[in-house]
């Protein structure tokens, strides 16, 4: 989908890891959404479905982006949802922030309540997605999860995106030698890894941009070849 000046409107920003802090370093990465939506006071809503709906991590969303002059929030599955009309509840945002935790289970809940379908028709009108770690995952093909106990596995997620993803690469050892295995083994497909503090942009279905929040933080575009995984790194752009 394209507006009249041919640009895609759909953009999607996947997180590698973050927290929740305007002041902080991941503030600028929180503007940077911010400004992808072209509103002065845009809609914000957040999804922690990931993370059992987890209060604290709520609460630290409401403090950024309030703070940020962001109209704001949430979409929770239990004890019930705010409104029966879950379409008109997201589709009135302007950006949608989807949070960590269990992408599995996130997922699943989700196709129960049409979510799904709804973030979709929400990426094809223009509505900004982002999210991180779970949040980052849900948007590709495939995700490389911790969702089930024991080793990272991959996972089938929304397909809004092609190829795979993995968050986290640098902030956990055991998520660079687990991606590049699978990989090699055919069991994932070619795809990103995003360091934390690091996101990729997509226009569309098409790698714009690489954004960073700390110096060295970077992304990676990784493909198998000849049973030997090929790891492009990806330079990032600095945010101030």
């Amino acid at each position: 989908m394209t507006s009249e000046g041919g640009a895609d409107r759909r953009r999607i920003v996947a997180i590698g890891g973050c927290g929740f802090d305007a002041e902080g370093g991941d503030g600028a990465l929180f503007r940077y959404l911010i400004g992808l939506t072209g509103k002065e006071r845009p809609t914000v809503c957040f999804i922690p479905t990931a993370s059992g709906e987890d209060r604290d991590y709520t609460i630290g969303f409401y403090q950024t982006f309030n703070a940020l002059g962001c109209a704001t929030r949430h979409l929770n599955f239990f004890p019930n949802p705010p409104t029966a009309d879950l379409r008109g509840y997201l589709l009135a945002c302007d950006l949608i922030y989807v949070g960590g935790g269990n992408t599995k289970s996130m997922l699943a809940l989700w196709r129960e309540w049409g979510v799904d379908a709804i973030l979709r028709e929400a990426w094809e009108r223009g509505i900004v997605l982002s999210g991180v770690s779970a949040g980052s995952i849900c948007w590709f093909e495939q995700g490389l999860t911790d969702s089930i106990p024991g080793p990272l596995t991959p996972l089938t997620c929304l397909g809004f995106l092609k190829g795979s993803d993995c968050p986290h690469f640098d902030g956990e050892p055991e998520r660079r030698p687990s991606f590049h295995r699978l990989l090699a083994e055919g069991a994932m497909i070619p795809g990103y890894a995003a360091d934390n503090h690091a996101a990729l942009r997509f226009d569309g279905e098409t790698l714009t941009e690489v954004i960073a929040t700390t110096s060295g933080a970077r992304a990676y575009l990784l493909r198998a070849e000849g049973g030997q995984v090929i790891e492009t790194p990806l330079e990032a752009r600095l945010l101030e």
